[in-house]
């Protein structure tokens, strides 16, 4: 038998215990886990120009809607947000910016949320009336309710003007955006007095000059910033939305007063552009956020499939990680393609949803199929909550600001009796027809996330027979009233 020497041992020890401490030392070893996995599109209905916030345990996505409500959904995890609920947060009421809803964001200061959104004052306006405007949250919910705030314009000027954000350089405003002058489609900045009002002139800081930046025409908008470690940068979309070639530009603030031109230097080249080998083309308007633990940065953005994908729902929304280039400089990477299955931002630590429960705010109890039943007409009615599958849903997006409701157990819609307009109509499950008397939406109430279950056919909303609280209760629909009777909790499973 052969011998070791004690020195060989002790030789050995060091090399392991070297070789332990390696692996403790790399990069995330003490970091939280990778978050539950997830593939994009994140949201394939209306997934257009998409703002993403993670905020006390969950992510909230808004995205253009091209109508005249804001729907916002909200999950634990990313993957969940494919199929979350979208709920309408707001209906911009003012004529002068009412209907064709794009490119919202939300920003949070001093305790409230700030809808920053563009709208027109007519259903089918994409030209001269699109204006910035903004509403505020009543409290800390980033849900709201919302409601209108303030127009976004330079005082003195009415000017066509869209994609809004807004810029922090110390303790300064700034209101980003996208307006035309000298023919080209240009990135602008105005300075802000407060999160709702423009103070000064806007100024041009960035025109098309490159030829990455003309193709279909010369255009730079959507003007998201991004700070790291002391530097301030601000990435924008670049030529037409219409093209694959839709590509993603930057600019880094060198100088010392961002409303001039020449504090910005930009890139010669893009950072983030199409990939044909993933099937990836156009992609751009994007936002920014950071992983549940802090320690990753996350890009969100829209893209097409298809080379012939344009500017309208096609375009999905979409996230990935990034990293940082040893010049302090983001590195965006190239876009994944959909049905790649990623792991999720790192600290997600809750279940991705697979259904919901609907909890009446008057009674506490929850929309319910009677006796779990899987038949055609079966009444839906209020029932101590259970757990049991007869009172979890589905809501799946039908792409018109609209959803069905799918109970879990049967698989069939909740419906309307006949499809009447009239009070009093029952609510059932019915298999699905793909009519408006199967469609709702979910529209915000009141803090707290309390919403109102409105039916797209009636305008009418799920409620509580004579505002009874007995199990077997009718649920049924009726003129909105504003009663508790009528207000619904939307919760995760």
């Amino acid at each position: 038998m052969t011998r070791t020497h004690p020195r060989t041992w002790t030789t050995l020890a060091v090399a392991v215990l070297a070789l332990l401490c390696a692996l403790l030392a790399q990069p995330g070893s003490a970091d939280a886990a990778a978050g539950r996995t997830y593939t994009n599109p994140l949201k394939a209905q209306k997934g257009a120009d998409p703002w993403l916030e993670y905020y006390n345990g969950n992510y909230y996505l808004v995205t253009t809607s091209w109508s005249s409500e804001i729907t916002m959904r909200k999950s634990p995890t990313l993957a969940g947000l494919s199929t979350a609920p979208g709920v309408q947060v707001f209906a911009p009421a003012n004529a002068n910016g009412c209907c064709n809803i794009w490119a919202p964001e939300l920003h949070s200061f001093n305790g409230r949320w700030y809808l920053y959104y563009v709208a027109g004052q007519g259903v089918a306006d994409y030209g001269g009336t699109q204006r910035m405007h903004v509403a505020e949250s009543a409290g800390a919910d980033p849900m709201g309710p919302y409601t209108f705030k303030n127009d976004l314009a330079a005082p003195g000027t009415d000017t066509w003007l869209i994609d809004g954000s807004v810029l922090t350089v110390g303790s300064s405003l700034y209101l980003l955006g996208s307006a035309f002058s000298g023919g080209t489609q240009n990135l602008v900045i105005a300075p802000m007095s407060n999160p709702y009002t423009v103070s000064g002139a806007l100024s041009t800081i960035s025109t098309p000059t490159y030829g990455w930046e003309t193709s279909g025409a010369p255009v730079n908008e959507g003007p998201e910033p991004l700070h790291h470690n002391g530097k301030t940068f601000i990435v924008y979309s670049a030529s037409y939305c219409t093209t694959p070639d839709y590509k993603l530009g930057q600019l880094e603030l060198t100088g010392s007063d961002p409303l001039l031109a020449s504090s910005w230097t930009k890139k010669s080249t893009p950072v983030f552009q199409r990939a044909d080998a993933a099937g990836v083309y156009g992609p751009g308007h994007n936002g920014f956020f950071t992983s549940p633990d802090g320690t990753e940065n996350w890009i969100v953005y829209h893209a097409n499939n298809s080379a012939s994908g344009g500017c309208d729902n096609n375009r999905t929304t979409r996230a990935q990680k990034f990293t940082w280039n040893a010049d302090g400089t983001p590195n965006l990477g190239t876009p994944v393609g959909t049905g790649v299955q990623l792991a999720g931002p790192s600290g997600e630590t809750a279940a991705t949803p697979t259904s919901y429960t609907f909890t009446n705010r008057a009674t506490g109890k929850c929309l319910d199929v009677e006796n779990g039943s899987t038949t055609d007409g079966a009444n839906v009615r209020l029932w101590t909550c259970n757990g049991a599958n007869a009172q979890k849903w589905r809501v799946e997006d039908q792409g018109d600001d609209t959803s069905r409701i799918v109970n879990v157990a049967s698989g069939k819609v909740l419906d309307v009796a006949n499809c009447s307009t009239g009070d009093g109509a029952d609510l059932r499950q019915w298999s699905w027809l793909g009519n408006g008397c199967q469609r709702y939406r979910l529209i915000l109430g009141a803090a707290g996330g309390w919403v109102r279950i409105a039916n797209a056919n009636s305008g009418k909303v799920a409620d509580v027979a004579d505002c009874g609280s007995a199990d077997g209760t009718e649920v049924r629909q009726w003129t909105w009233l504003n009663n508790t009777c009528q207000q619904w909790q939307i919760t995760a499973n």
